[in-house]
Formats: structure tokens, C-alpha cells, sequence
């Protein structure tokens, strides 16, 4: 492996002809340090912009004296992702930096980073609403627990606010949660100070017993499935609720739905078969197994709107979940006509389980993926 360490000779040379940014950091690891800024529209992963560990603590990184920079550079320290920047030494968010220089050394120093989106601020914690302890499914004949995750601000403002519809509320934000949660309450208290975490989160709690059979969609290797009027239920009832209650963005470019094993193979098939409602879905490690010749037929009799699908898998969930996740993205957008509507982004985590752990490490970028993409701005 080629060493990444300069003499001092080269650094001189090098600082003579452009721009070289050294970094110190309090708090180092394994993780890469990369830039972002104004210069590379923002990418946190940018393999260009990664520095060159020196030693532990010690980073360094120089533009080349071609680069046509922007001026002033604005940019930011990250590990690789806006859940992993750089923070102050007491957990906060730091401002955007700046320099004026187009050439020698400008020295930066970054007390502590993220990880995981954490720390977060209790102030910053969505507000918790309980809409109904027996919300009714006309559908199923049913009632079940739904809640609503209201941004911090709420209250005080008048905003309206995208809406993500998510199965198996009792693994999100409950403490006592016997798999453990997702902690999506933490993580968007966290992503509310970048901007991207202004967003309703309808959880829907899951029929204990009878989960599998009401996210279980027509006939499968599980039998005959309830997935069609759980479905409508969202689709039909709840949704329009929603609207009527809170001040959402009904339309559909700002709707999106999702969940996580069984609960993400109910959410693909909720956002296909109602592409005219859902413009955006979160699945997480869909149980694709239990439609393994899964055809996409009926999709013909739907013209294709623009849709982002955001899907994840991990390598240690069992020996076929990465393969028939592949494989369902190669299918869906096999069709010509729907390839050029639909944005899907695979993320494939080799060493992620079939678990709360990992579903929970992937919500932030998935929701900022879905809904803040394009945004720029002080991060």
C-alpha cells in the first residue's frame, strides 16, 4: 500500500504553489477526515477533499495550485457525513469556515465530531402527540395506537411541515421498546439545529400478533396477506386525517412512507401502487424474501411519477438480503419509462444486522437524503 506520508521537503514545495489547510483534532479515530464546501457543492464523502492523516490528531490537505476555488472558501471538517461533523468541544454546532487565502498554510482545529447524530439537545426534541390511543381502520375493522412526532417549534410557529408515514411505532422512540428504538426523536433533535429535520413523523403502531398478516401484501410465502387494507388504511383514512389536523405539505413530492423488515415491504408496495400520494419512500432491510419472484406487472397500469426511494440493506442479515435487495432495485427500474422517473439510492452497510441498532443509524441519512437533499447552506 502506497504510504499517504510527505516529507517536509514536499509540503514546502507544496505550500510555495497553492493552498495547504493543517488540521489538529482533541478527539481522532479511525474514521476519514474529509472537506466540504462551496467548492464541491457540499459533498461530505468526497474522496478528492479527503486529507492525509499525518499522525494521530494531525491532518493535512492542499489544493492544487491549478484549482479554480471559489473566493472567499467556505467549507467544514467531517468524517465522512453530516451525522459525523465536526462539533465544539461542548456538543454544539459549529459555524461555517472561511478563508481569505489563496495560497500558504491556514491552520484549523476541531475539539470534538460527531457520531451518529449524537449528542442532541433536549430542546430541540420533537413534541410527542398521541393521536389516538384507538385510532380506527375501517378497513380491518380494527383500531391501533398512532402518534404524531411534531417539530420542536410547532407550537410557536406556522409553518407546514413534510409528513413521513412509519410502521412499527412501539421500535421508534420508545424507551422500553423490548428490541430497543430507533431513537428518531434524538436523531431529529439533532438534525433540527442543520436545517433538515423540520419534518411530522406519523408513527403507526404495529398489531402485535397480527403484524405480519397486516403488512403481509396479496399471496405469499406467508399466506394470504392483509396488505392491501392496511394500505388503504394509511392511504385513505389516516392521511387525510392528518392533513385536515396538522399543517402538513399534503402534496405528494412532500409525503413519503416507510419502515423496516416486514414493515418496509408494506411501504414498497404502499408508494407503488399509490405513486399519484408517496413521492418518496424509506425501506429498510425489506423482507423480499417472502416474494422472492417478485413481478412488477401491475405497475404498468400506472403512469410513472417522480419518486425517490431510499433502500438499505445489511451484509449480516442473513445470506440473501443484500442479494434480493440488488435484485429488486435492478427489476424496478428494468422498465425504461420508469428508470427515468425514479431516484433510487442503495446503501449497503456490509456489517449491519437485521436490528433497531442499524435501522436507527440509517434514518438520518435517509431522511436527509429524501427530503433535504437539495438543500444547501450552513450545515
Amino acid at each position: 500500500m502506497e504510504s499517504q506520508e510527505k516529507t517536509e521537503v514536499d509540503e514546502e514545495k507544496e505550500i510555495e504553489t497553492g493552498l495547504s489547510i493543517k488540521l489538529t483534532t482533541d478527539e481522532d479515530d479511525e474514521r476519514p477526515v474529509y472537506l466540504a464546501g462551496n467548492f464541491n457543492d457540499w459533498l461530505t464523502q468526497d474522496r478528492r477533499y479527503q486529507l492525509i492523516r499525518q499522525e494521530e490528531g494531525k491532518y493535512t490537505y492542499h489544493f492544487s495550485p491549478e484549482a479554480d476555488l471559489p473566493h472567499p472558501l467556505v467549507y467544514k471538517f467531517t468524517k465522512g457525513d453530516w451525522s459525523e461533523v465536526e462539533i465544539d468541544r461542548y456538543g454544539n454546532k459549529t459555524p461555517n469556515r472561511t478563508t481569505e487565502l489563496k495560497s500558504g498554510i491556514q491552520e484549523e482545529h476541531v475539539p470534538k465530531w460527531r457520531k451518529n447524530w449524537l449528542p442532541y439537545r433536549p430542546s430541540q426534541l420533537p413534541k410527542v402527540h398521541l393521536i389516538s390511543e384507538e385510532f380506527e381502520i375501517p378497513q380491518l375493522n380494527k383500531t391501533r395506537k398512532i402518534w404524531a412526532l411534531l417539530p420542536h417549534d410547532y407550537e410557536t410557529s406556522e409553518e407546514h411541515y413534510p409528513v413521513l408515514y412509519l410502521q412499527d411505532a412501539q421500535n421508534l422512540f420508545n424507551e422500553n421498546s423490548p428490541f430497543g428504538n430507533w431513537q428518531i426523536d434524538k436523531k431529529l433533535a439533532v438534525m433540527s439545529d442543520y436545517g433538515i429535520g423540520k419534518i411530522i413523523i406519523i408513527a403507526i403502531e404495529h398489531g402485535e400478533k397480527e403484524r405480519v398478516l397486516e403488512y403481509n401484501f396479496g399471496k405469499t410465502m406467508l399466506g394470504q396477506g392483509q396488505g392491501k387494507k392496511y394500505i388503504r388504511f394509511v392511504t385513505d383514512t389516516l392521511k387525510p386525517f392528518v392533513d385536515k389536523n396538522f399543517r402538513t405539505k399534503p402534496e405528494r413530492d412532500h409525503t413519503g412512507i416507510g419502515g423496516s423488515s416486514m414493515g418496509g415491504l408494506v411501504s414498497i408496495f404502499s408508494g407503488l401502487i399509490y405513486p399519484e400520494v408517496y413521492g418518496k419512500l424509506m425501506i429498510f432491510s425489506p423482507s423480499l424474501w417472502v416474494i422472492p419472484k417478485i413481478k412488477f406487472s401491475f405497475l404498468d397500469f400506472f403512469e410513472p411519477m417522480a419518486t425517490k426511494i431510499y433502500l438499505y440493506a445489511g451484509g449480516d442479515e442473513s445470506e440473501t438480503m443484500v442479494r434480493h435487495v440488488k435484485k429488486f432495485k435492478k427489476r424496478l427500474l428494468k422498465r425504461e419509462n420508469i428508470r427515468e422517473k425514479m431516484k433510487v439510492k442503495l446503501s449497503i452497510n456490509e456489517d449491519g444486522k437485521h436490528s433497531e441498532t442499524y435501522w436507527s443509524d440509517e434514518f438520518p441519512k435517509a431522511i436527509e437524503w429524501l427530503f433535504f437533499s437539495d438543500k444547501e447552506g450552513d450545515l
